[in-house]
């Protein structure tokens, strides 16, 4: 998985007037846990976490501190304003290099689905999956082969299992299906009533011959 470096620099008072000072200056309050030091306060430029935060990737992020210290770490919480979705606050998690770590990885669809070629839609229930494992062998993004897919088909958690990472939802999670289109169905009721009124006409006929 891909990283991205910010660099920090550490805060010497946390207080109101403090972190107030710190967003007027464009500047986000952070905090970073499990690392030697229980809990590490620190900032960094808004503008630092656009890579980050503002796209459908996903990253594991190296901090590097002004003191010169360095950590690993994975994005665990953040806020915004309600109003200007300013980002308020962030959290960070620490972890080695032989520590596993849980995260939410987008799926992109391979292939085009046999049911879809038939008229049906792909719809997908899950655009990201909760996996653990180490973060040198966890994906950008997890590939789901949607090919053999037919109308009525759904294609499982269970299809992309990896030796790489565990999934952490239930065998039975779908991930994406193939439904009959409101089209198809309007068209099929539509030869149906053709057929139905075919039917009839030609009942009259044989009734008028008679």
């Amino acid at each position: 998985m891909k990283s991205i470096e910010i660099k920090g620099s550490k805060r010497e008072s946390v207080g109101k007037k403090s972190t107030k000072a710190l967003r007027n200056a464009g500047e986000v309050p952070c905090v970073l846990y499990g690392g030697e030091d229980s809990v590490v306060h620190f900032h960094a430029p808004a503008a630092a976490f656009k890579s980050l935060i503002y796209t459908s990737d996903v990253h594991t992020v190296k901090l590097v501190m002004n003191d010169g210290v360095k950590a690993n770490a994975v994005l665990q919480d953040i806020q915004f304003h309600p109003v200007t979705d300013e980002i308020l606050h962030m959290d960070f998690y620490q972890f080695s290099d032989d520590q596993e770590i849980t995260m939410e990885i987008p799926v992109h669809s391979e292939g085009v689905p046999k049911g879809v070629k038939n008229g049906g839609v792909l719809r997908f229930n899950l655009r990201r999956m909760t996996v653990r494992g180490f973060a040198s062998s966890l994906p950008d993004y997890i590939v789901a082969d949607v090919t053999p897919l037919k109308i009525g088909q759904k294609l499982y958690v269970t299809s992309v299992a990896s030796d790489d990472f565990n999934i952490l939802h239930p065998d039975n999670t779908v991930i994406c299906q193939v439904r009959t289109s409101r089209n198809l169905v309007t068209a099929e009721d539509e030869e149906e009533g053709e057929e139905a009124a075919e039917g009839a006409e030609a009942a009259t006929e044989e009734k008028t011959e008679e």
